[in-house]
């Protein structure tokens, strides 16, 4: 008998949405969404912790963030730059 494959969706649901974002206040994250322009998969280093921001020379901190948001905005370790994606592209995250 052949093995069974199950492909389960990932779903950005408010409780997902909260881990994520303290996982980002907490350090480095890796996020993978899809671009909305593109089409393309973009995996993402990125943070919201202070520390790692002021390391990087980034003076605006972003303290209040809903779950409810459509968006969330946060530094790209990799481009040095503010960056925002739409909660509803991500397909997966990960603690670094």
């Amino acid at each position: 008998m052949a093995p069974l494959f199950f492909i389960m969706e990932f779903i950005m649901d408010r409780n997902e949405t909260s881990r994520l974002i303290e996982a980002l206040k907490l350090g480095t994250v890796t996020v993978t969404f899809t671009k909305i322009d593109s089409g393309e998969i973009r995996v993402m280093p990125c943070t919201l912790n202070p520390v790692v921001l002021e390391a990087h020379g980034v003076k605006t901190v972003i303290e209040a963030i809903s779950p409810e948001s459509a968006h969330l905005a946060v530094w790209s370790l990799d481009k040095d730059a503010w960056r925002s994606f739409r909660v509803e592209t991500v397909t997966g995250w990960e603690v670094l």
